[in-house]
């Protein structure tokens, strides 16, 4: 038992995102904000010019104290004017990180909407491959990647070359060779920062990949917290997530060696081009070749070379991160559904009385060893049909293939008479109401959950789909009636009342085609029959399929389909099942005894 395995994600590593990848998911942003962006890197820039006025005004005032030529009168035009330059910097500082950073806000919700919509759209098959931890983690820890490299990354990267190419511009100006001994370390920093910055893409893909694996766990844990406390797994559980913390942490510290190398080497490079400063430039003032004046604004721009000279390796890791998390979000959202959904063809009109036809119809899920269906051949027309076999036989599968949860090969799958690959998905789901085994219900009020296919309904509709579900006394019990919050998957209430208001749901849309995946085994007998006999009423002339193993409910069909190892054994009504089918013999002999010994009592 403790070595019993966390949760684990297949990893991996993703490719370092192309140009062209990034310009097809970031640059349609970029362009729709274009004159925001060049408003707030103008005033970006003008702040660093303004930055480095400043020494050259101070060279003025020190050169005109050591010659005596400055009054207090000048000093103190000095003083207003720098006050001045102060002044426009704070305000024009403000304006760049509201337009450039809002930019960068816009810029994730534009791309947590994209992931999103991706997200809704894909099939069955993509959600088996990546669990839901792995897709929050894409809308959370990537996402804040992304937009503090195209927030903060794109200032401090345009602010340090603008302010390292100016402030060497003026270094230059002063004395050229003193320039070139305080900049000859910069190519060991440069070449640094390149190797340290390589490792960062490996590294941060394992510590986004393990993030996955942790909110995942998370989430599958508060999810499972009922069972868990049934099971006094409480400790355990907390171990797991303990171990998977900690190596979170130690991936994160693995990140943070290379990020603590590349900022203290920035200012080593920084402290040694002072140093040489210090002694070529005090030579230079002593012969007179360059002003004191002049020795100490060139000290001021080296200073201000010390801010880039260090962003090089923060920019660095920002770029990296950034990269990093847009491969992982570029990976998800450029892979695409197996589910083909195209145009409706041209004279298509919605069906009234659809029904399913299936030609030698065969699927396997992937790595599954044998198919779950082989061979159907079936045909379901307008009528109440029941689906029954053991566990394992195919039922479920049946209803995930007719409501279009995984792909068919063409001409195997026909929809009122047209193949199913040859319809939009929405168009042939908008005919189908679907009730799955585990019904679906959020955190929400009750006429918020049965409104969730018509969000249009009025009140009196809605009620009357709890009604024919034989919910609406339950609902009428609780606190707050229709407008009573049930928390989330409906924890507030039990099995069959959830049961009930997924099927209340399904009423409510009205759809010509309603498939039950065994969505009454939590409901009495007698309120089973009473809901079938309304079912019968509100879906006259139209196509119902009920998968179910209780042989009450199947008897009410018109037809019962038997399935057995993905293939169809037997079909025909409850009386001639009763004489030719062993199975369905056992069942309606086990299930009549148990009634008996209840007492006919089978809630």
């Amino acid at each position: 038992m403790k070595n019993r395995p966390s949760i684990k994600i297949p990893f991996t590593q993703p490719h370092r995102i192309t140009f062209s990848e990034i310009k097809a998911l970031l640059f349609p942003t970029f362009r729709k904000h274009r004159r925001r962006l060049v408003i707030g890197f103008t005033a970006l820039i003008v702040v660093d010019f303004f930055q480095l006025t400043i020494p050259r005004i101070i060279k003025h005032g020190v050169d005109g104290l050591a010659t005596g030529t400055v009054s207090s009168a000048g000093l103190l035009r000095l003083g207003v004017f720098i006050l001045f330059i102060a002044a426009c910097v704070v305000g024009l500082r403000f304006l760049w990180r509201y337009l450039i950073i809002g930019f960068s806000r816009m810029l994730e919700r534009a791309v947590r909407n994209r992931i999103f919509s991706h997200i809704t759209g894909m099939d069955a098959p993509f959600f088996e491959q990546r669990t839901t931890g792995e897709l929050m983690a894409h809308q959370s820890n990537d996402l804040a990647a992304v937009q503090m490299a195209c927030g903060m990354g794109m200032v401090a990267a345009v602010d340090a070359l603008v302010m390292s190419i100016t402030a060497i511009g003026f270094m230059i100006a002063i004395n050229p060779l003193l320039t070139f001994f305080a900049l000859l370390p910069m190519p060991a920093l440069a070449l640094a920062t390149r190797i340290l910055s390589g490792k960062l893409h490996g590294r941060f893909a394992t510590v986004q990949q393990q993030f996955s694996e942790l909110t995942e766990f998370s989430r599958s844990t508060l999810i499972s917290i009922g069972l868990i406390k049934a099971y006094t797994m409480e400790n355990f559980q907390t171990s797991v997530f303990g171990t998977l913390g900690r190596k979170y942490v130690k991936s994160n510290l693995r990140v943070a060696r290379i990020q603590g190398l590349i900022s203290p080497l920035a200012t080593l490079v920084g402290s040694i081009g002072m140093l040489a400063v210090l002694y070529f430039g005090g030579r230079l003032v002593v012969q007179e070749v360059i002003s004191i004046g002049e020795f100490v604004a060139f000290i001021s721009y080296l200073y201000m070379l010390i801010w880039p000279m260090m962003a090089i390796g923060w920019v660095a890791n920002l770029v990296q991160r950034g990269l990093t998390s847009l491969s992982r979000i570029n990976n998800l959202i450029t892979s695409r559904p197996t589910l083909p959904d195209p145009e409706l063809p041209e004279g298509i009109e919605p069906f009234s009385r659809p029904g399913f036809a299936m030609k030698n119809l065969h699927f396997s899920y992937s790595l599954a060893t044998a198919p779950a269906l082989s061979g159907v051949t079936l045909t379901l027309s307008p009528g109440i049909h029941g689906v029954t076999g053991r566990t394992g036989s195919g039922k479920s599968t049946l209803c995930k293939i007719l409501t279009r949860l995984y792909p068919v090969e063409n001409n195997t799958l026909f929809f009122g008479g047209s193949d199913v690959n040859g319809l939009p998905l929405e168009f042939m789901r908008s005919h189908i109401a679907y009730v799955s085994q585990e019904p679906i219900l959020f955190s929400d009020t009750i006429a918020g959950n049965l409104a969730f296919g018509r969000p249009e309904a009025s009140r009196k509709e809605i009620e009357r789909a709890a009604e024919s579900a034989a919910v609406h006394k339950d609902i009428m019990q609780l606190p707050h009636g229709y407008e009573t919050v049930i928390g989330e998957r409906g924890v507030k209430l039990s099995g069959g009342q959830k049961q009930r208001l997924a099927l209340a749901r399904a009423l409510l849309c009205d759809r010509p085609v309603l498939i039950l995946d065994d969505g009454l085994s939590a409901v009495d007998v007698a309120t089973e029959h009473k809901i079938f006999q309304n079912l019968k009423r509100h879906f006259s002339g139209k196509t119902v399929i009920i998968v179910s193993n209780r042989i009450k409910l199947l008897s009410m069909t018109d037809r019962i389909i038997i399935l057995a190892e993905g293939k169809i054994e037997t079909e025909g009504d409850h009386e001639k099942l009763l004489d030719t089918n062993t199975l369905y013999q056992s069942m309606y002999v086990k299930q009549m005894k148990g009634e008996e010994l209840r007492g006919g009592d089978d809630a």
